[in-house]
């Protein structure tokens, strides 16, 4: 039994996130994971939601509340949303957990005693109006770049480049709007990224397995311009983990807290501390998935994330972890992702402009949003999501190809032979060419997951549902019942187990109608198929089944032009 920890991309606490965010990481994080366990092996998913920064304090000011108690109910309303679109979590943490903390300040120390931390002094943006320094996300101006009027002080959300707060033309305060700025010197935390280059350039030149969009993104970073940067890891907030080394103080370090981008990776490794002891586990438990000298040697650990996130996890967070000189289990393998466009333009939190997680939950179930998803995943490429892609995607592959193939098989059935599996007649020359080819598609299947070729493995499952469906045309049951009805139930034997088949395969992209399909055949078996024979001669003659309601309804024309309305960018 093989062992894989997974981690995706730990979404910023401040609001909802769209559908965009939602196959960017979480998703495909949970496709692999629900496929892994299916196989038969062990895993750890983990996910947390980013607490800390600029955006949870910004957030909660808006919204009138201290930052703590605005963290804690954001915490509940990702985790419900979660739940909703079925993402099997064994743990979904929160990076202000006392396990975050105390994991941030020890390997703050270690970095420190490594010789890979260096006190700086640097210029910062100080508002008179607010009476604090502003991180460069509190700070908004116009871009010199490309000229956006709303840049914030570390990146141009229109143009995608860096930034600092001293760049911007016309600067002012995002808490106040206050003009009134002026530059003071102020003393900071740097981890010596530099010092790591080679180390980070062998270690990435290793993972020749990677998507290319992830390495080409690592390597940018490192060896564009001046190379790999020293970067900031403290800033002065209020809100966040406080400066310290180890157990100790930091002298000069006094009101400031780590930068959120420090502390947020190390958060996949609390969060599996924080799973132990919601468990009632020892430290043993999770140091087995973590530490290569308490057992993690073994560990597989895959990591899902947007392209905005690649240069923090294949720089920055392996430079903290190798730069401890601990040893800490090391990613094996990142999949990232581009970008879902929306509707020919993009998702805009700010504008409302898209579908958000809990809008999608009220209007359909999770299984119809999950396939889609997952079935045009920005792999190669950025996507697009329109209304009419979903609507003929949802009504063709979900509703004509494994809805009706599921209706009619136990609708025919019922009619004809009742409402349990029918005995007699035998396996013929289709019937085993059916077997011969699902074998092979079930093998495809298979190696495309493994891969985490996310949108061919959709293509391949649907392609057996496909299979089903027009072995059903060809044997025509209806029609062979009238002269020979025990063939007949032979056919509709096959295709019971076909169902039952469709459930377990399809279970990682749209557990619910998984399960659904599983009550109807009246089985909770739903071990993998790894001899296909034996999988559809699996429910026996004479094993009861229900008729299941309609698995996927059809998405109307008046449905799809209500929602491409609504969903145009007038969200609260």
């Amino acid at each position: 039994m093989a062992r894989h920890l997974i981690t995706s991309a730990i979404p910023y606490i401040n609001g909802i996130k769209h559908l965009g965010n939602l196959v960017g990481s979480q998703l495909p994080a949970d496709l692999f994971a629900r496929y892994q366990r299916g196989r038969g092996n062990e895993v750890l998913f983990l996910c947390s939601t980013d607490e800390h920064g600029t955006p949870a304090e910004l957030a909660a000011a808006k919204a009138g509340e201290p930052v703590a108690e605005y963290c804690a109910r954001m915490h509940k309303v990702q985790a419900d949303l979660a739940e909703g679109f079925r993402l099997s979590f064994d743990h979904f943490g929160r990076s202000s957990s006392p396990q975050n903390h105390r994991l941030t300040q020890h390997l703050a120390g270690k970095l420190y005693e490594a010789g890979l931390i260096e006190e700086v002094t640097e210029k910062q943006v100080y508002s008179n109006a607010d009476g604090r320094f502003l991180p460069d996300r509190y700070i908004e101006g116009t871009c010199p770049n490309c000229g956006y009027d709303k840049a914030r002080g570390d990146q141009c959300e229109n143009c995608t480049k860096q930034l600092d707060p001293t760049d911007l033309i016309a600067p002012r305060s995002a808490i106040s709007g206050s003009t009134d700025l002026e530059v003071r010197e102020t003393k900071h935390l740097y981890l010596r990224q530099s010092q790591m280059r080679d180390t980070l350039n062998a270690w990435i030149d290793s993972k020749t397995d990677w998507p290319v969009l992830t390495t080409s993104i690592a390597k940018k970073w490192l060896n564009d311009g001046d190379g790999l940067q020293d970067r900031g890891i403290t800033r002065d907030l209020d809100w966040g983990i406080p400066v310290k080394r180890g157990d100790e103080d930091w002298p000069g370090m006094e009101g400031k807290v780590f930068y959120v981008w420090f502390d947020a990776p190390i958060e996949y490794i609390a969060c599996a501390a924080e799973w132990a002891e919601a468990h009632s586990l020892d430290d043993a438990a999770w140091e087995r998935w973590w530490r290569t000298g308490k057992g993690a040697d073994d560990v597989r650990y895959t990591q899902f994330m947007g392209k905005d996130n690649v240069p923090f996890h294949t720089l920055s967070f392996p430079a903290t972890m190798m730069g401890s000189g601990e040893d800490w289990k090391l990613v094996d393998y990142i999949k990232s992702f581009n970008y879902l466009n929306y509707d020919g333009g993009q998702f805009s939190t700010s504008q409302g402009r898209g579908v958000f997680m809990d809008q999608a939950l009220d209007i359909l179930p999770a299984d119809y949003w999950r396939w889609w998803l997952l079935s045009h995943a920005p792999e190669s490429s950025d996507s697009e999501f329109t209304w009419e892609n979903f609507q003929q995607s949802v009504n063709k592959d979900l509703a004509d190809v494994l809805g009706n193939f599921v209706s009619r098989v136990t609708k025919f059935c019922r009619s004809k032979f009742g409402e349990a599996v029918p005995a007699g007649g035998e396996m013929r020359a289709r019937e085993r060419a059916l077997i011969d080819d699902l074998g092979d598609r079930v093998r495809a299947y298979q190696d495309h997951m493994e891969a985490m070729e996310v949108r061919k493995s959709a293509a391949a499952l649907r392609a057996i549902w496909v299979e089903g469906n027009e072995y059903l045309q060809e044997a025509a049951p209806w029609a062979t019942f009238k002269e020979d009805p025990e063939q007949a139930a032979a056919q509709i034997r096959l295709a019971l187990n076909l169902i039952r088949l469709y459930a377990v395969l399809s279970a990682p992209f749209i557990p619910d109608a998984s399960a659904a399909m599983l009550e109807a055949m009246q089985t909770s078996d739903d071990s993998w198929p790894d001899d296909v024979a034996q999988a559809l001669a699996h429910l026996e003659a004479g094993h009861a089944f229900n008729v299941p309601d309609v698995l996927f309804a059809k998405i109307t024309d008046d449905q799809r032009d209500d929602w491409g309305a609504r969903f145009s960018g007038t969200r609260d």
